[in-house]
């Protein structure tokens, strides 16, 4: 299998002068090409700031990350930006949803931005919505929705422009037992049958069992 994430001897710190707090120190791990792979920590352990890392969304460290065979160190914002929308899918714990917009334009927001048309989405949204359940719901608003809905809608969305690699910070952080299961059956739904590619931060053995793999973040170190 290809290596679509590449993540070797990164080192990441916070602060200046005497208040330095590093959080990662060198930092090593990959995932393949059709991995489900969750990354476990305890609570400040780094793994958010290490995902956030291998996202691009903060470019501040040291060592090297590559992501679908680009260092993205070595990016300028423009690439890098061109990057994660061609390859990259995003799910946080807050759904991040655009409240006076129904389910249907929530999901399709990002790449009718980047210019693609409602109607050539059509087919690829209906089969969204059925996956993750949302169909009798596509009309409807956020805030009629449950959180495990509402994150669904964030699942739908990150997954309709068919990404490399969805990276989940904390998926479930927000929801029930019930609705975590869910949420889990899902992602290993489109991991198994659509071949989907995923990075997840979790706390949770429960929710990193779903994966293919487990990295496990300690002391600024990976292990596994």
């Amino acid at each position: 299998m290809n290596t679509i994430i590449e993540v070797n001897n990164v080192s990441k710190t916070f602060g200046k002068g005497g208040n330095l707090n590093r959080v990662l120190e060198d930092a090593c791990m990959y995932v393949a090409e059709g991995e489900f792979v969750s990354l476990m920590g305890a609570s400040g352990s780094g793994k958010s700031t290490l995902l956030y890392l291998i996202g691009g969304l903060d470019r501040t460290f040291t060592g090297n990350i590559s992501l679908v065979g680009e260092d993205i160190g070595r990016l300028n914002d423009a690439r890098l930006s061109k990057l994660r929308l061609d390859n990259l899918g995003f799910i946080f714990q807050f759904y991040n949803l655009v409240m006076n917009l129904n389910v249907d334009d929530n999901i399709l927001l990002p790449l009718v931005i980047n210019g693609r048309k409602k109607s050539e989405l059509k087919k690829d949204l209906d089969e969204i919505l059925e996956i993750t359940g949302l169909t009798d719901k596509r009309r409807a608003m956020p805030s009629t929705l449950s959180g495990g809905q509402q994150q669904r809608v964030a699942i739908a969305r990150a997954v309709l422009g068919s990404p490399k690699v969805i990276l989940a910070d904390e998926p479930t952080g927000n929801l029930d037992s019930k609705s975590s299961r869910e949420i889990m059956e899902l992602f290993a739904r489109l991991n198994q049958e659509k071949g989907l590619t995923i990075l997840q931060v979790t706390h949770s053995s429960e929710c990193a069992s779903y994966g293919t793999r487990t990295v496990v973040l300690e002391n600024g170190k990976t292990i596994g």
